[in-house]
């Protein structure tokens, strides 16, 4: 068997690196420096005209120039991180908005139409709203239950669907769980692209991490990530990645460099250290999440789960969907609490070991108040439309022993005070 043939877990311990490069060290070393000696001039000029995709150097081998352009650590780090989901090229960035913005302001000019999935991280949401906007791109949100004829009715008039330039989607959306059918937005893109414009699909996969969603597989042409999350693993580092087509993901790398938002040495290499154990800590987070979503169902001061194991019972219409698309029912699950924001922070309050945090995706378990916290900036309304109510709770499993997690949670929900409906004198 050829070492490409591996599986990604395996490729993750040694992938795109050489120890005899490396004075042999088994591990990639950190290359903390700015800046790297050039052999000649002419190596130099070379290795420029390359990075600015000067034509004529299409059989010649990219050398090192500026850790803004590209460095060790953070080219061995995007070699492993395209292997998950199988894209031909991957960029590392500084965050998880980084990696969105960066792509986001590559692909989209004033007057393109932006087509994006409701709900959404709140960071990205606000970027949306707030900076594309700014620059004159037109934004229009849709929801998973959204068909495809309606979304067609969304768009309206043929003005503007010459303007569609990207379809943003976020599945499972943040934090309640949607499915959105990937393919079928894959085929409107293909209905409204042509020789000259081709409408392109951008997938925020943080939910699933590499293992459980691989969107390109699927017809997106960009997969994103917030690497703080399942590919970092361990809430110790800021970093995001995209993955995509060699042609994409080249255009996307040339503004990260003007934009300077690219992932510095360290970074990448804690994240080589991340992937490494990628799939067990992922799986062991599954496994959990399962086990608190059962006891979570059945607890009587708890009104619903939001849950990819649940899809059944939530979005029975959404069943295929998660058949074809997902691996996992994955380690991410909201829940309401009987009654609103009192009872959700009393909840909240009182536990004790899970951490009253946000973010995702880490070894420990963290449980947030998405209305007040990640999705504080979406307008109220909105919110409440998209069940981002007060009564929400979202929780991240960790790889904690699950009996001690569900005493916590128990223990905290003893906590909380249901209100008892008014009789009518």
């Amino acid at each position: 068997m050829k070492k490409s043939a591996f599986s990604p877990e395996t490729q993750m311990l040694g992938y795109g690196y050489d120890p005899n490069l490396s004075e042999g060290s088994v591990k990639c070393p950190i290359f903390q420096t700015s800046t790297f000696v050039f052999k000649t001039a002419e190596e130099g000029k070379k290795f420029f005209e390359m990075a600015h995709g000067k034509p004529g150097h299409e059989k010649d081998h990219m050398g090192l120039i500026y850790s803004r352009i590209n460095n060790p650590d953070m080219e061995i780090l995007e070699e492993r991180l395209r292997l998950w989901d199988g894209g031909e090229m991957a960029a590392a960035f500084s965050s998880g908005m980084s990696a969105i913005a960066t792509t986001l302001i590559t692909f989209l000019s004033p007057g393109d139409v932006l087509l994006y999935s409701n709900p959404i991280y709140g960071g990205t949401h606000k970027f949306i709203h707030r900076i594309l906007t700014h620059f004159g791109v037109e934004v229009i949100g849709f929801t998973a239950k959204d068909s495809k004829e309606e979304i067609k009715k969304i768009l309206g008039k043929d003005e503007r669907l010459e303007r569609l330039k990207m379809i943003y989607i976020e599945t499972p959306a943040n934090p309640t769980n949607d499915l959105i059918d990937i393919a079928m937005f894959s085929k409107l893109a293909a209905d409204y692209s042509d020789s000259e414009k081709k409408v392109l699909i951008a997938v925020d996969n943080t939910y699933m991490g590499p293992l459980w969603q691989h969107p390109l597989k699927h017809g997106a042409d960009l997969v994103l990530y917030s690497a703080t999350k399942y590919i970092g693993g361990h809430s110790d580092v800021i970093a995001g990645a995209a993955v995509g087509s060699k042609e994409l993901i080249s255009k996307i790398k040339k503004t990260r460099t003007f934009f300077g938002t690219m992932i510095d040495p360290h970074t990448s290499w804690l994240l080589m250290r991340s992937l490494e154990t990628l799939k067990i800590r992922m799986e062991a987070a599954a496994l959990n999440a399962a086990k608190i979503a059962e006891f979570l169902s059945d607890h009587p001061k708890v009104e619903k789960v939001y849950y990819l194991g649940y899809t059944y019972k939530n979005n029975p219409d959404q069943e295929r969907i998660f058949e074809e698309q997902y691996q996992s029912n994955g380690a991410m699950l909201s829940f309401d609490i009987k009654g609103g924001e009192k009872e959700a922070f009393s909840f909240l309050n009182s536990l004790k070991h899970i951490k009253l945090a946000v973010s995702l995706g880490g070894t420990e378990s963290l449980a947030e108040h998405p209305a007040t916290m990640t999705h504080a900036d979406i307008p109220f309304e909105e919110k409440e439309k998209l069940h981002i109510t007060g009564k929400m709770v979202r929780l991240s499993t960790g790889i904690e022993n699950v009996d001690d997690l569900i005493w916590d949670i128990e223990q905290a929900l003893k906590k909380v005070t249901i209100p008892q409906p008014e009789l009518a004198l």
